[in-house]
């Protein structure tokens, strides 16, 4: 029995081959994605971890730290690790680490925290620090960062803790964009399916014959069905394996080869990936093969009872991807949304090669040319057998459009918040006790004297909900600014009244960020009451602003307005100095404050760290959509190839009908390219639609903030390219195919595509 079953493969080995390529390919593809994800999920962890928000020890006459600083606090028992921030005479900011001193944040917090130095110190941002000591600079400075567990009681004397921080807060910012990530994973888990189950099936339908023979002998359906569920395992299992470890090769060369491009011609780091378990996509792996082969062996019975005919499919398909798409609009929490994705991509799975078929009937039923008419013919018969390639290809290029919407959108939406958050060229903490009006008073008389002087003091508090008065009442974070000038009227605003920053200058209304928007359901002109120290205040709502960092409610105000009573948590000085330079400012507050030295932060620098680190998640992923890209690709080449050659004594009729060869190749490329092209037609609104769904339905309802959507017509065009240089592969494989000798089958079922 076994021999007899699989004489087909010794009869036609390179149609086993073909189906073990398809499983290694398939296992490739969604491994090396996974992986990929993987990578870029620890490598955006890393990148957060590496400008997260810290404590600092600083001394207390406030003097700068040194080398004699680190020693004393280490002897005294304090886990201190250097941070050494240098300014090159030429070049990019580094920054100087220790990763030995940095181990004991890990052990004492058990969190893992010095994972985020084991990597690489390359210079991208980060040295060692006997390299960073040792460059010739035109700015230095030496930080000592204690874990979050060190208390001020565990400092020695004349030493105390304060906050550090090297970007602001990013933490929502990325968990959005890894929740979309894992979405587009499952995606990917579909269309490995969809183009395993595509060559399985084409290879069923040629043993049609050897089925029949061995039912004639004796062999019950039960028999073969049973050693088909045997192969299909046995052939899974030798397949797998190697797939995986070819995808996280893959995945691996495909990062390092996108992380050397970038370092060369865009300065963009890319750190190295991440272990990852073999395990999980060998079973997963395992998994989707015996579902996306054995699916109709194991529901066998109910196959027959939930078949449909085709204008009841059509029917089903199109109900399907209405209620999703209405269920995608209204849905009020995640797993509905997903649910509405679900059901939209069932539809259109089934839509679309019915919706091809259809309308090359039509355009059949209008032809006047006898090869126009064959044509259109010809391509509603592919339409209907190379269905599952066909929608996996249309779903794979769908994903791409959408992720590289997402990242050219994360990318812009990261650079412009980052810009609105330090659009001043230095942050100078204000000592605790400052005369905040003396300094005022000099900074606005500076003004008049130093061309390009901006700045804006910031005062940080907390204050209640003025209607939920109570110990557990809500709060929100107070944001206040004054003299509100040029330095935040660039903010991007969601919403806005007439003249917006005229009128928070004026004192006439607060702005609050978007979380607080959807949250309360407040809109422009809305009053909304707070507990300003111990004063209740109405206040018309200005702007609505986007706040990606946090999910707590902010309130942007004029700080002229803070009573006298408002609790201050924190208070900085944002200052563009102008031409004079940041030290003429540094030395006039140091005079008027009495203090030897203060705590600056360059902007700018920051704003590069921070970007040269998260540019390399967005690289990973840009690695994982072309993986996906090419293999669906390749799918869709080689069963094009594999259909059409089943067609060659088809087409070769036409030339014994007296038409030229060079023609009929002619013919088949218009056909190729029809049948491609219409894919990515098709996949251009499901692409659109999913852009959507992940921007403006899954950000809100996880996040309480949407993303702005944005379409780039450029990538669609080349999208449509990529698949008509698919179509023109096929077509010239089958020009060397009509060279070649080709036998009719016995019947026109007898192979798929037998079809006329």
């Amino acid at each position: 029995m076994p021999r007899a079953l699989f004489s087909h493969y010794r009869r036609h080995p390179l149609q086993l081959v073909a189906l073990a390529i398809m499983i290694l390919l398939a296992t490739m593809l969604w491994t090396g994605v996974s992986h990929l994800t993987s990578q870029a999920r620890a490598s955006l962890n890393q990148s957060e971890r590496a400008v997260m928000e810290r404590q600092q020890v600083v001394r207390g006459d406030g003097q700068a730290l040194l080398v004699e600083d680190f020693v004393s606090l280490r002897l005294a028992g304090v886990c201190v690790m250097p941070w050494l921030e240098v300014t090159p005479e030429t070049g990019n900011r580094l920054v100087g680490i220790d990763p030995l001193a940095a181990h004991c944040f890990g052990v004492e917090t058990g969190t893992g925290v010095s994972e985020a130095w084991n990597q690489p110190l390359d210079g991208k941002p980060f040295v060692d620090m006997n390299s960073a000591a040792g460059i010739s600079a035109r700015d230095s400075r030496l930080f000592l960062l204690v874990p979050e567990t060190t208390q001020a009681v565990d400092l020695p004397p004349n030493y105390h803790l304060k906050t550090f921080a090297t970007s602001p807060d990013t933490g929502e910012l990325g968990d959005s964009f890894l929740l979309n990530l894992e979405a587009l994973g499952v995606l990917v888990l579909l269309i490995t399916a969809l183009l395993l189950r595509s060559v399985y099936l084409l290879g069923l339908a040629q043993r049609r014959d050897s089925f029949a023979l061995l039912h004639r002998f004796g062999v019950s359906p039960g028999q073969v069905q049973r050693w088909l569920a045997l192969e299909i395992l046995v052939l899974a299992l030798v397949c797998v394996v190697p797939g995986v470890w070819l995808g996280r090769w893959l995945a691996a060369g495909l990062g390092s080869g996108f992380g050397q491009a970038l370092d060369g011609l865009f300065d963009i780091p890319l750190y190295a990936g991440q272990g990852q378990s073999w395990l999980t996509p060998v079973l997963v792996m395992l998994a989707v093969v015996v579902i996306a082969c054995l699916g109709d062996l194991l529901f066998l019975r109910f196959r027959e009872r939930l078949s449909l005919p085709g204008p009841a499919r059509v029917g089903l398909a199109a109900a399907l991807l209405a209620a999703g798409l209405v269920m995608a609009w209204l849905a009020p929490t995640l797993p509905w949304v997903f649910i509405a994705v679900a059901l939209v991509f069932a539809g259109a799975g089934w839509l679309t090669p019915a919706a091809v078929a259809q309308l090359a009937h039509w355009r059949a039923s209008r032809a006047l040319a006898p090869l126009a008419l064959w044509r259109y013919r010809e391509l509603a018969v592919l339409a209907r057998r190379l269905t599952l390639p066909l929608v996996a290809l249309q779903f794979a290029l769908a994903m791409v459009l959408a992720v590289q919407a997402l990242v050219t959108t994360f990318e812009d939406t990261f650079d412009r918040w980052l810009a609105q958050r330090l659009e001043a060229a230095y942050y100078i903490e204000v000592p605790a006790g400052a005369d905040r009006d003396k300094a005022a008073d000099w900074l606005v008389s500076q003004q008049a004297q130093v061309p390009g002087l901006q700045w804006h003091w910031v005062i940080r508090g907390y204050a209640p909900l003025a209607d939920a008065g109570n110990a557990g009442s809500q709060q929100v974070d107070v944001f206040a600014i004054t003299p509100v000038g040029s330095l935040i009227r660039g903010w991007t605003l969601l919403e806005a009244a007439d003249r917006p920053w005229e009128a928070l200058a004026a004192g006439a209304g607060i702005m609050i960020n978007e979380q607080l928007a959807r949250r309360e359901n407040i809109g422009i002109g809305d009053s909304f009451q707070l507990i300003l120290g111990d004063q209740a205040r109405a206040m018309a709502v200005l702007g609505v602003y986007p706040d990606y960092g946090r999910p707590v409610g902010e309130v942007l105000l004029n700080g002229e307005t803070l009573p006298d009573s408002f609790n201050v948590s924190f208070e900085s000085l944002s200052v563009t100095p102008g031409e004079p330079g940041i030290a003429h400012i540094t030395e006039g507050l140091q005079q008027i404050w009495g203090v030897e030295a203060l705590s600056l932060r360059d902007n700018g620098t920051i704003r590069e760290l921070a970007t040269g680190i998260f540019d390399q998640t967005f690289a990973l992923t840009r690695a994982m959509t072309l993986l996906t890209l090419i293999l669906a690709a390749s799918a869709l080449l080689m069963m094009g190839w594999v259909f059409f050659s089943t067609r060659a004594w088809y087409f070769r009729l036409l030339v014994v009908w007296g038409l030229p060869q060079r023609k009929v190749a002619g013919q088949l490329l218009r056909l190729a390219l029809l049948l491609t092209g219409g894919v990515a037609v098709l996949a251009l609104p499901l692409g659109i639609w999913l852009t959507w769904v992940l921007v403006h339905r899954i950000n809100p309802l996880a996040f309480g903030w949407s993303l702005p959507m944005a379409v780039y017509p450029a990538f669609w065009l080349e999208l449509g390219i990529l698949s008509l240089a698919i179509g023109l592969s096929i077509a010239v494989l089958m020009r060397r195919q009509l060279g070649k000798h080709a036998v009719a089958p016995a019947s026109a079922s007898a192979m798929t595509g037998g079809e006329r």
